[in-house]
């Protein structure tokens, strides 16, 4: 069974500007709209979920959440899903060699890539950190229909994507700005927490620079603006299922980040936001 949008869903024009995520009136699987809409269902439940109770890793860990393994193993199993399920999608598209999905290609998998085979390897845990393993399984689960979503998207869907024109649309001008200064502010912002330690100490410090003046989890904010940037240059319906489920995930985290610095930390700068500058 097949879905087909009515034109005055899938496109509406703004000017010379045409919205048009899916190509007017063209088949859209129902198994890819359901698991389309599932993220964004998901996305709500999370947030909720998030704001009551903080995810037990990294600092915020805690015995009770059963079997536990070593926290570099637990961010490759957890990010693998992602870059792989997307590298499939995405090759199974009949447009995967034209030029612009081949570039978000790269800007998704170049990210996985990093996350699954390299970050894990930048870890600096504490002897005894673990991690839990049901963490692992709910993130493997929305990171394999993450990217699914997106590949299918960008090889199958995305009809503006196949054309050489769309560099020149400003909606890829603009989220490609902010998704290149994203990825900046997280990776220096990794980069900060990676050496508030010395070798052989323990312990926790306040971050300091960069975008730690602002708020206290500039690693998140980076996530945010860089996701946000890759929905908008891709002008994509499964980047912004991405994007808002990345918003009700690192949301309430930054926030029990915040609370967890101020409660260890007399001195802790109170202009300081968690995640938003001067707002949240």
């Amino acid at each position: 069974m097949e879905i087909r949008w009515h034109p005055a869903l899938a496109r509406y024009s703004t000017g010379h500007l045409a919205l048009n995520w899916c190509g007017e009136d063209r088949p859209i699987d129902t198994i890819y709209l359901a698991v389309l809409v599932s993220v964004f269902v998901a996305a709500a439940i999370v947030l909720v979920l998030l704001l009551w109770i903080d995810a037990p890793y990294g600092k915020h860990g805690r015995s009770g959440w059963g079997p536990s393994i070593n926290p570099r193993l637990f961010w490759f199993l957890m990010e693998l899903p992602a870059f792989a399920a997307f590298g499939i999608s995405y090759l199974l598209g009949p447009h995967a060699l034209s030029l612009w999905p081949l570039f978000f290609c790269v800007l998704f998998e170049g990210h996985y890539f990093h996350r699954a085979f390299i970050y894990p390897l930048t870890l600096r845990p504490r002897q005894d950190g673990r991690e839990p393993m049901v963490l692992i399984l709910m993130a493997m689960t929305f990171n394999l229909a993450n990217g699914y979503l997106n590949g299918t998207y960008l090889s199958s869907y995305a009809v503006h994507l196949y054309s050489t024109d769309w560099f020149r649309d400003p909606r890829f001008s603009a989220g490609l700005i902010l998704f290149v200064f994203g990825v900046a502010l997280n990776k220096h912002s990794d980069h900060v927490l990676r050496h508030l330690r010395g070798p052989g100490e323990s312990g926790y410090r306040i971050p300091q620079g960069g975008g730690f003046r602002f708020v206290s989890c500039p690693n998140y904010l980076g996530e945010l603006i860089q996701w946000s940037g890759f929905a908008l240059a891709a002008w994509s319906p499964a980047g912004l299922a991405f994007a808002i489920f990345t918003a009700a995930n690192l949301v309430p985290r930054a926030l029990a980040s915040h609370r967890w610095y101020i409660a260890r930390f007399p001195d802790y700068p109170a202009a300081r936001k968690a995640i938003l500058p001067g707002l949240l």
